[in-house]
């Protein structure tokens, strides 16, 4: 069976380096953006040339109709979606709670946690066995701060992606015997374009010593960790948290 793949907010970062090494290990893959077409259409070509499958489709993943016609474009250009990877997410200045307006909650809360159900619905929708579909996978990408709850800096945010471990968490155990794995990623600092939109894109490096294994990680390390869980090699795992942190 063709394997077809989602990943949300893929033109940079954490969802670029997943749908990359899916396509290098046989996955048909969708890349997701909102703005940078540059970005995606870059990406896209990178995996054609290297003799991969892969479109690239923008759509605001926090719009139901946007998501609606994302997948829509899948089923028409690449085929029933079999695995979905949802990685995009905001972070915005970091400050303390009392600092925080209304308007930003809904933007952190509508793209972090929507729009992860929004997807997550239209995939078993055709992923459901008990829907004529023939299985699959799903991967939330979730956050450390959703651990550690991000005092003082962002805990709108870690509140955010605490809502997506318990998706995961709920999803997985309702869709399991309708043959849908659901788990979650959750990664540590590493070294992305998000903590720029915090106001401090060197945080990883000044917060590497923090960390037991003295380091940032990599975006590459992240996606081998959601590429194990969307294979067959744990095909007996459902619900589970991987921390991709650098030890807890």
């Amino acid at each position: 069976m063709k394997e077809v793949l989602l990943v949300t907010g893929s033109g940079r970062g954490i969802g670029a380096a997943t749908a990359l090494l899916a396509s290098q290990r046989g996955y048909a893959v969708c890349i997701n953006y909102r703005s940078d077409a540059g970005a995606a259409e870059a990406l896209r070509e990178r995996i054609v040339t290297a003799g991969g499958e892969a479109i690239a489709v923008q759509a605001d993943v926090a719009v139901e109709a946007d998501v609606q016609r994302l997948f829509a474009t899948i089923d028409a250009q690449l085929g029933p979606i079999t695995a979905l990877v949802n990685n995009v997410g905001v972070l915005e200045k970091q400050c303390k709670l009392t600092e925080m307006s209304v308007e930003r909650l809904h933007r952190v809360f509508t793209t972090n946690v929507i729009s992860y159900f929004l997807c997550c619905k239209e995939a078993v929708l055709r992923m459901s066995t008990a829907r004529g579909g023939q299985g699959g996978r799903i991967v939330n990408v979730s956050s450390g701060a959703s651990r550690v709850g991000s005092p003082n800096v962002y805990i709108d945010y870690a509140a955010s992606k605490g809502a997506v471990d318990t998706l995961t968490l709920g999803l997985s155990k309702e869709v399991a015997a309708e043959g849908i794995r659901v788990n979650c990623v959750r990664p540590g600092l590493i070294y992305t374009e998000i903590h720029a939109s915090g106001g401090d894109p060197g945080r990883v490096e000044r917060m590497a010593a923090t960390v037991p294994m003295q380091r940032g990680g990599q975006p590459e390390e992240v996606a081998e960790a959601i590429l194990w869980l969307l294979s067959p090699q744990s095909s007996y795992v459902s619900g589970a948290f991987i921390d991709a942190a650098g030890a807890r």
